[in-house]
């Protein structure tokens, strides 16, 4: 046991004509290492769980590539699960992750709770925050700063001389939409222009189906918007069709901009402007960031914030 063990992970040196007896041994039992019973023995398994909302959402996609190719260049394997957003599902799956015997989990969500936190701080393994906030900060995060952005997408359009802008976001119980609603609130401030209630939107979610019907009847009782700044794309785009069923059109009755810069984007007419995330990068730093608290490497901040930019495209377009 002890030689194959050698020539399983290469910890001495064997004699070439054992090793060779061992390889032979190896592939007519079609033999592969049990990565139970070796993280059992290492207290490792090299395996990393990933919690997400929908892995069926462009935006989690592009952040899931990026955590699996950081992933396999360290040589751990992911676990992925779809909590759906709920906070009763996301606690079972920490749980399961936890019995699993993952070396730790990436966690996407759009709210931590103090539930959540306790729950991780039961099954005590490493946890990094992906695109995701802990408010009091006790959790390892990566993300953008949300509220910068929304101001800077708010700047966008007051500097192009337009004043009825409306934010459309996802529900208010949703930490990013508030944030993002604040960074939108304080650009109107300090341009000297009045917050009006009438003008701010809030989906059921940040998806397609419930912007639009949220957008057309904002639109059915007469109310006017020169552009609208949306909590992600797929609002926009709700927006957009709702212009459209009542014969409208952007860029020329309405300027839009969206968010996260998904493949939505580019594949739409008109193509949408949009703040962009490093959407990749997010996913990348975040499992970056797991290997150096997995590996105790030293760590110069548990609290990273990527930059944002503004993708202009031709539905703030008018020429």
């Amino acid at each position: 046991m002890a030689t194959v063990s050698r020539v399983l992970n290469g910890t001495a040196v064997v004699k070439d004509e054992t090793k060779a007896k061992v390889q032979a041994a190896i592939e007519k039992l079609a033999y592969r290492p049990n990565a139970v019973a070796r993280g059992l023995a290492s207290k490792r398994t090299k395996t990393i769980g990933v919690i997400l909302p929908d892995v069926s959402d462009l935006f989690h996609a592009e952040v899931l590539r990026g955590i699996e190719d950081i992933a396999t260049m360290y040589q751990y394997h992911i676990i992925l699960t779809n909590s759906d957003a709920r906070e009763d599902r996301e606690i079972d799956l920490i749980g399961t992750m936890w019995e699993k015997q993952v070396d730790g989990m990436i966690f996407i969500s759009e709210k931590i709770t103090k539930e959540i936190v306790r729950t991780f701080e039961q099954a005590q393994l490493p946890v990094v925050l992906c695109a995701t906030d802990d408010p009091e900060g006790r959790i390892p995060s990566v993300a953008i700063d949300n509220e910068s952005a929304a101001y800077d997408a708010t700047r966008f359009f007051l500097e192009k001389g337009t004043s009825q802008i409306v934010f459309f976001g996802g529900p208010t119980t949703h930490p990013v939409t508030m944030e993002r609603r604040r960074g939108y609130e304080r650009a109107l401030q300090e341009a000297g222009k009045p917050l009006q209630n009438d003008l701010i939107l809030h989906a059921p979610d940040m998806k397609y189906e419930g912007a639009h019907g949220v957008a057309a009847e904002f639109l059915q009782n007469g109310h006017r918007a020169e552009a609208v700044v949306a909590a992600s794309d797929e609002i926009a785009l709700g927006f957009l069709n709702a212009v459209r069923d009542r014969g409208g059109n952007s860029p020329q009755d309405v300027l839009l901009l969206g968010f996260d810069n998904t493949r939505l984007s580019t594949i739409v007419r008109p193509e949408l402007t949009t703040v962009a995330q490093p959407t990749y990068d997010l996913g990348a730093v975040s499992m970056r960031l797991l290997t150096k608290l997995l590996l105790d490497e030293p760590i110069e901040d548990y609290t990273v914030r990527l930059p944002h930019s503004i993708i202009e495209r031709t539905s703030t377009h008018r020429g």
